[in-house]
């Protein structure tokens, strides 16, 4: 046992007897009211684990990312248990002294005045003596009244005895209670201290970690899809609208484009509660219509795919110029090989935390998904991989952290039924329902700034909550 706990143990056993002796001796003296001393709080030892496991869930239809973290236990309150031990055993002892000084004042006075009558009982024991020896010499009648007298002190004495035992019972209290309160001063000094240095320091450590752990929150794998938020009803039963996901915290600008066809006209909105009522900031007239609803901002340009072919159009929201065209070799184009809701959805365009992407099948692949890497500035390809999922089979699909995730259907009873990570180049068969709301979803892409999927839903622009699951591994895991 260390000495700070053997000082502990000490000091609680010194406690124990002052408060038995208050509770059972003084009371029947001097009639005061003591109160035993209790001892519940406990010292608790918490076993720190190693590891982060952390939720992530977007909540807020204006961009805000909610993010819950399970952090590790730490190791951090057995200390400041100790301490505030010592704090109420502090406490205790100073209401102890208090009293014990209460009871020594009114002992003192009452010793003073017992001391006082020990003197007359001892000079009327001389006297009665000497009428015993004398007794003739004396009147009958005085030697009464002294009798009456000697018979009224005599019961005296056991309580002056009992008085000058508890006398200096009380002056080896005040002295335990001096030593008591020296020796909790110093255990307070000796862990005290350190101890809210060290916890001190501990928080800004974990601080640090969490900021960094943060940080690290940009991958993780598909648990769970919540809503739908409806945003707004407008335009026709098919359409996209989307946000920026490299824009700034500040910039949240909308971009809505209807239809899937024979249309070329983008409007821009400076928020999603401009977009909401209405106000209209910008609108952009495209050099070419586009085909289906998957397009995309990234970086301040839009990409989409030029109606009746399978090129990819870079255009520049600043500049208002086409900054890159390529073509995407071997993709379907028109109908060839769509979504299950057609729409000319052959070729999506999609971003993630990891850069941009086109989804698309090819008769090389058999009509099956494939997922090319883009250069964001020259849109050339820069990897790809052939899934086996049927590309007409598929309602949907958007890209999380490298990994796309396929809906079964874009109507009532759709789910997230297949994924495929192009970071290991495998799949697997997946359930992950979601409500699919007003029962015809066009558009659905992931946004990884508001950790979100954005849909075109029937009309309705609405907004579907992602729970990630993230394992990150701290400097300490083996």
């Amino acid at each position: 046992m260390s000495p700070p706990l053997l000082k502990l143990g000490a000091v609680l056993s010194t406690m124990a007897m002052i408060s038995n002796w208050m509770s059972q001796t003084l009371p029947s003296l001097v009639g005061l009211n003591t109160t035993r001393i209790t001892t519940s709080d406990t010292l608790t030892q918490i076993s720190p684990k190693e590891g982060w496991q952390v939720y992530s869930s977007a909540q807020d239809p204006d961009g805000r990312c909610i993010c819950t973290v399970v952090a590790p236990e730490q190791n951090l309150c057995s200390r400041d248990a100790k301490s505030r031990q010592l704090r109420q055993l502090l406490e205790k002892v100073q209401n102890m002294s208090q009293s014990i000084e209460v009871l020594n004042l009114r002992t003192q006075r009452d010793f003073q005045y017992v001391l006082k009558m020990e003197t007359q009982m001892k000079g009327l024991k001389a006297k009665f003596r000497q009428i015993e020896d004398d007794r003739k010499t004396l009147m009958t009648k005085h030697f009464q009244e002294l009798k009456e007298k000697m018979d009224e002190l005599l019961p005296l004495i056991p309580v002056l005895e009992q008085y000058k035992t508890d006398a200096k019972l009380i002056t080896q209290f005040k002295e335990e209670i001096r030593n008591l309160s020296t020796v909790l001063t110093g255990i307070q000094e000796e862990i005290g201290a350190y101890d809210y240095e060290e916890l001190h320091q501990r928080v800004i450590n974990l601080e640090t970690r969490l900021r960094d752990c943060m940080k690290k929150l940009t991958c993780g794998k598909l648990m769970k899809i919540t809503g739908p938020i409806t945003v707004k009803i407008s335009g026709t039963r098919f359409g996209a609208w989307m946000t920026d996901p490299l824009a700034s915290e500040k910039n949240n600008r909308v971009w809505y484009m209807d239809s899937y066809t024979n249309n070329k006209i983008v409007r821009e909105y400076k928020s999603i509660a401009d977009f909401v009522s209405g106000a209209e900031s910008r609108t952009y007239n495209l050099p070419f219509k586009w085909a289906g609803t998957n397009h995309v901002v990234y970086n301040g340009s839009l990409y989409f795919n030029k109606y009746q072919s399978n090129i990819i159009i870079k255009y520049s929201f600043d500049t208002g110029r086409v900054l890159a065209q390529r073509s995407l070799e071997y993709a379907g184009f028109h109908n060839v090989y769509p979504y299950t809701w057609g729409g000319f959805s052959d070729i999506d365009l999609m971003a993630d935390e990891i850069g941009l992407w086109a989804v698309y099948a090819t008769n090389q692949n058999a009509g099956n998904i494939v997922i090319s890497q883009l250069n964001q500035d020259t849109l050339e390809v820069l990897k790809s991989w052939s899934t086996g999922y049927p590309k007409r089979s598929a309602g949907e699909s958007f890209m999380i952290c490298g990994t796309l995730y396929v809906t079964n259907s874009h109507l009532t009873g759709a789910k997230v039924y297949y994924s495929y990570s192009t970071k290991t180049s495998t799949y697997e068969y997946t359930d992950i329902p979601f409500h699919n709301q007003y029962f015809h979803i066009s558009m659905l892409d992931y946004n990884a700034r508001d950790r979100a999927l954005y849909a075109w839903n029937n009309g309705h622009q609405v907004l579907f909550n992602v729970t990630l699951f993230h394992i990150i591994k701290t400097e300490d895991d083996t």
